[in-house]
């Protein structure tokens, strides 16, 4: 079940991540990092984090949000805060 819940949300932030810079879904990986290879801004990111907090109904901490490097980094993070 863990690993299905997985898999739906990496596909539920793909098509996130696709609103907010232009990449097509199928390139981005779960090692794909934010900055650098998607091509987020810091505003970007703070923005889709706030879409994030609102669809999985999370709450982000500015703190711990700056760890989050990779797609896979979010997926885990989103799930360690469902689980609170």
């Amino acid at each position: 079940k863990k690993e299905e819940d997985y898999k739906d949300m990496f596909e539920e932030l793909k098509e996130i991540i696709c609103e907010y810079v232009d990449v097509v879904p199928e390139t981005i990986k779960e090692n794909s990092r934010f900055i650098e290879d998607l091509g987020f801004n810091s505003y970007d990111f703070m923005s889709m984090v706030g879409e994030i907090e609102e669809k999985f109904d999370v709450e982000v901490e500015e703190r711990e949000v700056v760890n989050v490097k990779t797609v896979k980094d979010a997926v885990d993070y989103i799930q360690s805060l469902q689980a609170e």
